[in-house]
């Protein structure tokens, strides 16, 4: 799954397209989505709720803290780019690899 998601490395991390579907069933990296990394929360799009819970999620599945994880652009649409420091691609692509914590 995650060769199509297209991940950039920068001076302060890794950076990649997140496609966020707010009021879902169930918080869940849900897999690719037009190279941006898909992932459904169940908080709704309000107030920057969906925002925290994508962050929250990442955070939890990745294994790194919510501080390391950036929304750079995108706050306000289901398209954003996210930030990660402290992680490499090549590491964070391998995270990616890995089951689904559950």
């Amino acid at each position: 799954m995650n060769d199509m998601i297209e991940l950039r490395e920068s001076g302060q991390g890794v950076v990649l397209s997140v496609k966020v579907q707010p009021k879902a069933a169930a918080d869940a990296i849900v897999g690719e989505y037009g190279g941006a990394l898909k992932v459904a929360v169940t908080a709704p799009p309000e107030k920057g709720k969906a925002n925290a819970a994508v962050i929250a999620l990442l955070s939890k599945e990745l294994g790194v803290r919510k501080s390391q994880i950036e929304i750079v652009a995108g706050r306000t649409t289901r398209l954003k780019t996210l930030r990660i420091r402290g992680l490499t691609k090549e590491a964070l692509r391998r995270l990616l690899e890995r089951p689904a914590k559950g």
